[in-house]
């Protein structure tokens, strides 16, 4: 039997029908489970134990091959039995089956290394899809790279994550998990205090764009009074515009004084896409995502003595600095320790710490903090643990943050120390 290569197909499904019917030879005939059940393992026919490597590529030439095989095993052709026509079917089959494992191998490098491997601007269909004059901006891939930008998104990941702890909610993505409104609900209602009246899970995209149209209200309803510029809208945070979301979680963290420490000066490209008369316009502009933490915080902060001393008589710091290091060195001297540099010396909570258990009069053990920090979180530790020992000594929460103290900023320092002195300044 002569079988040209056009008509490989045809012949191919010719033998299907031929092995199959009930009155062919014993030994040509398959069971037709064999031929639509690879996978079934309940078979005895010699050639079932290679029917798990068939693809639909080799459909086709697997029948060339077993009608070119001996009656032993159906399947010698695949390995060049079968005279003749057996090799010539082999060859084509050897070829074919080299070709798939070297494919197989290629696709599971490129699996293996596309991660590792820098991805080029993510232009989704629904951002070239714009009506007329609407917009749609995008990260830049070299600014999503941006060790300061993964940094910052990394500080907010670990934020929300230890905020939401008690509901058992964990964030991997920002994109992937705030577009849909459930995360921003749970973390503005920690934050807030507040219950929203919206649904608890919401699988369509009309109820998802309702619930965060509802969350949106309420944070915008806070934040616009503090001189906020939104930069976010349902429609950004539902597309999944990261630039978008990163604004939103750092205006909620510096609203709500968030225990953590941004990074500052954080600056990211973006593409724009517009849609001016039919015709798509792009353009790259630079986003600021963080200022300074001292800015940053000027919006929400009410303004003090101190602000007033700084602002408009510098020339009286030196004087308010002198009593205060006065006073703490009063007590820091009955352990031979001496300030000379409220900012640096205060700065990793120690001498804070030890300051506290000589006004109340109590030993503080040395395994509740770190003697001789080094790091931005045991100095953090420090500082906040002090803050703890205020409280269970009446005192009112500091209004500076720990982070404000690490960081060696000295009106948040000045306003700690302050607050020591006029509760402790009759103090022996």
């Amino acid at each position: 039997m002569n079988l040209p290569g056009s008509c490989t197909a045809e012949v191919g499904w010719r033998a299907v029908t031929e092995i199959t019917r009930d009155d062919a030879p014993a030994s040509a005939q398959l069971h037709r489970s064999q031929l639509t059940h690879t996978h079934t393992h309940t078979h005895t026919h010699p050639a079932h134990k290679y029917s798990q490597y068939l693809t639909p590529f080799l459909f086709c030439d697997w029948f060339l091959c077993l009608l070119a095989g001996s009656e032993e095993d159906p399947v010698c052709g695949l390995f060049g039995g079968g005279g003749r026509r057996g090799d010539m079917a082999g060859l084509l089959c050897g070829t074919k089956r080299k070709k798939q494992v070297s494919d197989l191998h290629e696709e599971g490098k490129n699996a293996i290394n596309a991660p590792l491997l820098p991805s080029a601007t993510e232009i989704h269909p629904e951002d070239t899809l714009l009506e007329e004059n609407a917009e749609r901006m995008m990260l830049d891939p070299t600014s999503r790279e941006n060790p300061k930008f993964k940094d910052l998104v990394k500080v907010l990941i670990d934020w929300i994550n230890s905020e939401l702890e008690e509901e058992r909610i964990i964030v991997k993505d920002l994109e992937e998990d705030c577009y849909d409104g459930q995360v921003l609900q749970k973390l503005f209602e920690k934050l807030s205090g507040r219950k929203l009246n919206v649904a608890e899970v919401t699988q369509s995209e009309i109820g998802q764009k309702q619930k965060l149209q509802t969350v949106l209200e309420a944070v915008n309803n806070t934040l616009r009074p503090h001189g906020w510029t939104l930069e976010w809208s349902v429609d950004s945070i539902h597309s999944k515009n990261l630039v978008a979301i990163v604004y939103l979680l750092v205006a909620l963290a510096m609203h709500f004084q968030a225990p953590i420490r941004l990074p500052e000066h954080v600056t990211v490209q973006v593409v724009v896409v517009k849609k001016r008369e039919g015709i798509l316009q792009t353009a790259v502009v630079a986003k600021e995502l963080t200022s300074t933490t001292e800015m940053m915080l000027g919006r929400f902060a009410e303004r003090d003595a101190f602000d007033t001393l700084l602002d408009h008589a510098p020339d009286k710091l030196n004087v308010v600095k002198t009593s205060l290091i006065t006073f703490v060195n009063k007590h820091l001297n009955k352990l031979n320790l001496e300030v000379t540099e409220l900012e640096s010396q205060f700065a990793d909570g120690v001498y804070l710490i030890l300051l506290m258990g000589l006004l109340e009069d109590y030993f503080v053990p040395l395994y509740n903090f770190f003697l001789t920090p080094e790091s931005f979180e045991q100095k953090v530790h420090n500082v906040a643990f002090a803050f703890e020992l205020m409280q269970d000594g009446g005192l009112k929460k500091p209004k500076a943050r720990p982070e404000d103290v690490v960081n060696l900023n000295l009106k948040s320092t000045l306003r700690v120390l302050y607050n020591l002195f006029t509760n402790y300044k009759n103090s022996d």
